[in-house]
């Protein structure tokens, strides 16, 4: 049995990239192009307030310097409010883009605030020891900035910390009201991811250095483009094996090079499989 699944697991994988005529992705790329510009996605992302992070996936200053303790009382709602809170809604902030473009945004309470991260997981997967946990006794908050990536570059956004006796580090709570953040696109079902993240090439303006993911035992003959005035859309030229031919099902990144008419400038890069926008920064998070 174990010999037979091995053999369906190598199998697997043989074939699954299907190979795209030149035609095939100008094709698709006119019709990424043509569905995302001018969209509601699309306004969203260069002129709204689109999170490319969860607001507060740990909520804390300098998550790898807490100590285990304090993250597994977190875990399970082990707080305690040893204070009075800063009373009222706080008027709104000013979030500064990277191009100098200044948005205000509604901000939650230090109360709002404190009862969205005080409450234990959905899914205890550690229990607390059998004493209990150490309790995290919030003694002070104040309101503050943190980095954030956002769809228009990392901005300094406004947030909440709040001082927890006997940890160096302070919890942080975004203060950004989730009505003020569009959710970042999604996939639809069935479209794969061909291009990655990419980065400009120092020196040579029209050139793009793509990330990829590949099959095991694909060939792939290069990058392709299809620019517009507002987007310029890519993917990859892979060619896959047979459908007889043993292959690992294992998928592989790469880089390559594309090379552009003209210079990206301040156009929206877009997968052509996924037709949402590609992220700057390889091997970034």
């Amino acid at each position: 049995m174990i010999a037979c699944l091995s053999l369906v697991l190598l199998l697997c994988s043989c074939g699954w990239v299907a190979p795209v005529s030149s035609g095939g992705f100008e094709e698709r790329a006119r019709e990424v192009a043509a569905r995302w510009q001018g969209s509601a996605d699309d306004q969203a992302w260069r002129r709204g307030f689109v999170a490319l992070e969860t607001l507060n996936p740990h909520g804390w200053a300098h998550v790898d310097q807490v100590p285990a303790w304090v993250n597994t009382s977190s875990h399970n709602g082990a707080w305690r409010l040893a204070t009075e809170l800063p009373a009222g809604s706080p008027r709104d902030a000013d979030v500064r883009w990277p191009d100098g473009e200044v948005t205000r945004v509604p901000l939650v309470t230090a109360a709002r605030a404190y009862q969205e991260f005080s409450k234990p997981a959905d899914l205890i997967e550690e229990e607390c020891p059998a004493k209990g946990c150490r309790p995290l006794r919030v003694t002070g908050a104040e309101l503050g900035r943190v980095p954030l990536r956002t769809s228009r570059g990392t901005i300094q956004a406004p947030a909440w910390l709040f001082t927890v006796e006997g940890v160096e580090q302070r919890k942080v709570h975004v203060a950004v009201d989730p009505s003020a953040v569009t959710a970042r696109p999604e996939r639809a079902q069935g479209d794969a991811e061909e291009v990655m993240a990419y980065d400009l090439v120092t020196g040579r303006p029209h050139d793009l250095r793509l990330q990829y993911g590949h099959g095991a035992c694909s060939t792939v003959r290069g990058a392709r483009a299809y620019e517009t005035g507002q987007v310029v859309v890519v993917g990859v030229d892979e060619e896959s094996l047979d459908s007889d031919t043993v292959c690992p099902a294992i998928l592989k990144t790469d880089t390559t090079t594309v090379t552009l008419a003209g210079p990206l400038g301040d156009r929206l890069l877009l997968d052509s499989g996924t037709g949402l926008p590609v992220l700057r920064g390889l091997n970034g998070p």
